[in-house]
């Protein structure tokens, strides 16, 4: 059974009726990405349904071997996404994992030349991410906190995820994948293995260290059993927490917040990273919380704190 896809098509599996030289090359590139390059499944599954489309477009246009991928192959494959409506971010994302595929048939030995060297991408258009208010923060941590007074553990384990969300900005993938020992309660400071599998030291501050000794101490044994290993946070079922779960917390105790938009856990590192700029951390710090490779990524929470001053200009400045 398919499973829809964002823009509403069917996703299908990688390799469902490639050819046999096509569908070994993408079990190679697979095993690369998992073994060599250490992504999350979440990423492979993405980079292996580009070049999946990539090698479809090939097939459809009578080419059965991936030393005909070109550079005029890939451009019609990418004119070919935009002609069906896709997005620029969509576009510009494909053209990321073909260059990335086709550097990596060059290095194997595969291709002589790499053609997606030359393989230029629409520029995403950069928006400026929601993000809440202080006071919205308050709010959302005050009614989590209130709800987790009769001590539930589930209660607990939401507040503490609320608060380690918006203390560290980590991703939401970073926050499920935590384990008890990388807590460092002594520093309050945790561990976290971000993208690739990089590690890096992220620091947190009272109230989240209060949320979560509350749930180590009076939450997490009460679900804890068989399942749940070395997990910091865990499921109804006792297994390591998973991301939709994480999101259904975020949704639902945001909409408990009058006039807060909808953000889901991406929305509170967005607003981790908002409110450091504002309060006057720099920008290579912030980089270094947030686990950016680049500062450039970094660089668009500086448009988010311009947007909310010009805002407060305008609305205090007699002469805005």
């Amino acid at each position: 059974m398919h499973e829809p896809t964002s823009d509403g098509g069917e996703e299908r599996s990688p390799d469902d009726a490639l050819p046999a030289a096509f569908a070994e090359m993408l079990a190679r590139y697979q095993r690369h990405l998992v073994s060599e390059r250490d992504l999350t499944p979440h990423t492979v599954r993405a980079y292996l349904a580009d070049i999946s489309s990539l090698l479809r477009h090939a097939l459809r246009l009578g080419h059965t071997e991936v030393g005909a991928i070109d550079l005029r192959l890939l451009r019609s494959w990418l004119a070919n996404q935009q002609t069906r409506g896709k997005a620029r971010t969509t576009v510009a994302r494909r053209a990321t994992a073909a260059r990335v595929f086709t550097a990596w048939l060059l290095r194997t030995g595969v291709v002589e030349e790499d053609p997606g060297a030359l393989l230029g991408s629409p520029k995403a258009r950069r928006t400026l991410p929601p993000a809440l208010g202080h006071d919205e923060v308050r709010q959302l941590l005050d009614a989590a906190t209130e709800g987790a007074l009769d001590g539930s553990p589930l209660g607990l384990r939401d507040v503490a995820v609320l608060e380690v969300l918006y203390a560290t900005g980590i991703r939401v993938g970073e926050l499920c994948g935590l384990d008890v020992d990388d807590l460092d309660g002594d520093r309050r400071v945790v561990r976290v293995f971000g993208k690739g599998r990089k590690e890096r030291s992220v620091p947190y501050g009272g109230p989240a260290a209060a949320a979560v000794q509350a749930w180590l101490d009076r939450g997490r044994p009460a679900l804890a059993g068989e399942r749940s290993g070395q997990a910091l946070f865990l499921g109804a079922r006792g297994g390591r927490v998973d991301q939709r779960a994480v999101r259904r917390v975020v949704h639902t105790r945001l909409a408990d917040v009058p006039g807060a938009p909808d953000l889901g856990p991406h929305g509170l590192r967005h607003t981790a990273a908002t409110h450091l700029l504002e309060g006057g951390a720099d920008l290579r710090s912030v980089q270094e919380l947030l686990g950016h490779a680049s500062l450039a990524t970094t660089q668009i929470y500086t448009h988010v704190s311009a947007e909310r001053l010009r805002r407060a200009f305008e609305q205090a400045h007699p002469r805005a």
